[in-house]
């Protein structure tokens, strides 16, 4: 595997990472063999988006003894409410669901606190507003999250936010069916 420096992290990342939402409604013994394959192949950095409880306690355990070796990426806005995944902004749901990603997990830090799936100019103003920036500034500022990255799936709305010169990891979606057409 290669590994690469990942934005201005100071990370070092391999080319290749998991994404782990696919293993959401496996069981625990699936979930275990997938992180164990990616750990074997040098996959050492793994984005876990999804809010639903029993995945995140299923990846903690799979992760168990290996927390030094990975990157994991947590997604701040990423909210389960009422058995649904919702982006959110409001304050205090984010807050609540990054705390039980980190006690799912087992971990009291994140490398990456990714502010979650930002893809337009008003969105990235409600993060703002919101005090979900500032939440992560602060984290960041108390080393519970070593860096923090931005997902977006629009250019203009990514941009924005990379000025501001909060954001050290940006996850940006390349696919031109989805995300490179003109609007209309």
């Amino acid at each position: 595997m290669k590994y690469r420096s990942l934005g201005r992290s100071g990370l070092s990342a391999s080319e290749v990472g998991l994404g782990c939402e696919h293993l959401e409604g496996e069981n625990e013994k699936v979930v275990d063999s997938v992180i164990k394959a990616a750990l074997e192949c040098g996959i050492n950095i793994f984005d876990i988006f999804m809010s639903e409880p029993e995945v995140r306690k299923n990846i903690g355990k799979s992760l168990q003894g290996s927390r030094d070796k990975v990157l994991l990426q947590g997604h701040i806005g990423a909210i389960y409410e009422n058995g649904q995944y919702k982006r959110s902004r409001d304050l205090d749901l984010g807050k609540q669901c990054f705390e039980d990603f980190m006690r799912y997990l087992r971990t009291d830090y994140v490398d990456i606190g990714m502010i979650h799936y930002v893809d337009t100019i008003e969105d990235w103003e409600n993060v703002i507003n919101s005090g979900i920036a500032e939440y992560a500034l602060k984290l960041k500022e108390k080393g519970v999250i070593r860096s923090i990255g931005l997902s977006s799936h629009n250019p203009v709305a990514a941009m924005k936010a990379i000025e501001t010169g909060l954001i050290d990891v940006l996850m940006f979606s390349i696919n031109p069916a989805y995300d490179l057409l003109p609007e209309d």
